[in-house]
């Protein structure tokens, strides 16, 4: 049994990057979907694939990676707000990582969305994750 499958979840895919692999499978869950979904629209990863199995669904990766310097374009992945301590943040005190440059990743009402998008419909929620 785990205790935080979103550390899991972050822990598998920095694991990855600093192994240097291509793709990483981890189990799903919708806000892993979600989150993957960020990741991809935000540039971090190249593509995902969503495998439903009867016993458990998961999550294909595919990593992304600089042509030039074969570098990982994720350059730290952390989590923030744990099962022992969450962290919440309303719309005028969420967190800006590297004045714009990484995004957090932010729980709210209105579903799970980046800093930027939180800010801008006027919403906070519980700060998930750090990304750049």
């Amino acid at each position: 049994m785990n205790t935080d499958p979103i550390a899991d979840y972050l822990t598998r895919i920095r694991n990855a990057v600093r192994a240097n692999h291509r793709v990483v499978e981890i189990p799903a869950s919708n806000l892993k979907k979600e989150i993957t979904k960020i990741l991809f629209d935000q540039g971090y990863i190249l593509s995902y694939k969503f495998i439903e199995q009867s016993a458990q669904d998961t999550i294909k990766i595919a990593l992304k990676y600089d042509r030039d310097t074969k570098e990982s374009v994720i350059k730290d992945i952390q989590r923030l707000s744990k099962p022992g301590l969450r962290k919440y943040a309303g719309s005028s005190e969420l967190p800006r990582i590297l004045n714009g440059l990484g995004i957090a990743i932010i729980s709210t009402s209105k579903g799970v969305m980046t800093d930027k998008q939180a800010r801008s419909e006027n919403v906070g929620g519980e700060v998930l994750c750090y990304v750049y």
